[in-house]
């Protein structure tokens, strides 16, 4: 009888945490604010990367994370454009040294990292490579990394598995609070189908609009397919599930998407710095002159 009460309860909660994304039109679960999930996702972002900065695994190729700086600070400052109160969050990137995971992520606010996996093995482009991370940056203004982490606090109410979820998980070391393990149990959640579909419209437009070729998250894909089919640990797909029509569907937003990319005007961009222990600090907003 108490798992009926509970089963009920947990129903109408999750009903009630319903809400209408402004961007997409889409519902979506939302049992926490979009503030609570970045505050919670900084706090696990930090926890996250500590001891991989320890292992000397954070940003140890000054001339990759700078790249990776440049590309995600102009796409940074689209993404301020497209949702101006996104200039408040603490956007910061690193890259993770570990040649065997293809994978990159973004928590709720902007905290970013990007797997050497995949620009090594999928020998990303420039243009490949603001796929990727603008893929990324459109979760997180559509919402989604905080409708993941809805989802995985869903399961710990509603199904109890947030713990067994830890001590599977590779950051099962941690020691975070319930919310913060949510966030970061999210990065592991397969994304929806209507997820994927709003990031790769979103995605592909920062990216044009930030001066890089729309055609590349078409060759990005294939990449991927080719890649993923190894047995290399493609956390990316598992994450990210590929519908069938996916490159048609991108082939398609191309055209529309080309006059972002040949326009000449000044491309604005995000000044992304790092402290010299990796932590990311102050970061600002600067237009290109």
């Amino acid at each position: 009888m108490k798992k009926t009460w509970f089963a009920l309860a947990f129903a109408v909660l999750a009903l009630c945490a319903c809400q209408t994304n402004p961007i997409t039109g889409r519902q979506q679960l939302m049992l926490v604010s979009e503030d609570f999930a970045i505050t919670e996702s900084k706090q696990a972002y930090v926890a996250m990367l500590q001891p991989l900065q320890q292992k000397g695994q954070i940003d140890n190729d000054p001339a990759v994370s700078a790249r990776v700086r440049s590309i995600t600070g102009r796409l940074i400052a689209q993404a301020i454009k497209y949702r101006p109160e996104t200039q408040s969050w603490e956007w910061s990137v690193k890259v993770i040294d570990d040649p065997k995971t293809v994978n990159a992520w973004c928590m709720a606010g902007g905290k970013m990292a990007i797997y050497t996996g995949l620009i090594d093995q999928l020998k990303a482009t420039d243009d490949e490579l603001a796929q990727v991370m603008g893929h990324e940056i459109a979760h997180a203004l559509a919402k989604h990394t905080t409708e993941r982490m809805s989802r995985a606090m869903a399961m710990e109410m509603g199904l109890g598995v947030l713990a067994a979820t830890q001590q599977s998980s590779r950051y099962g070391d941690l020691t975070l609070t319930g919310a913060q393990l949510a966030a970061v149990v999210a990065l592991e959640l397969p994304n929806s189908r209507e997820a994927e579909t709003e990031a790769d419209r979103i995605g592909i437009e920062l990216a044009a609009k930030a001066g890089y070729d729309p055609n590349a998250a078409v060759s990005l894909w294939d990449k991927m397919g080719k890649v993923g089919s190894g047995s290399s640990r493609f956390d990316f797909l598992s994450t990210h599930p590929a519908p069938p029509k996916r490159m048609e569907t991108l082939a398609a937003l191309v055209p529309k998407m080309m006059p972002y990319y040949l326009d000449k005007s000044a491309r604005p961009t995000y000044q992304i710095r790092a402290s010299s222990n990796g932590r990311a600090v102050a970061e600002q907003f600067a237009k290109a002159q």
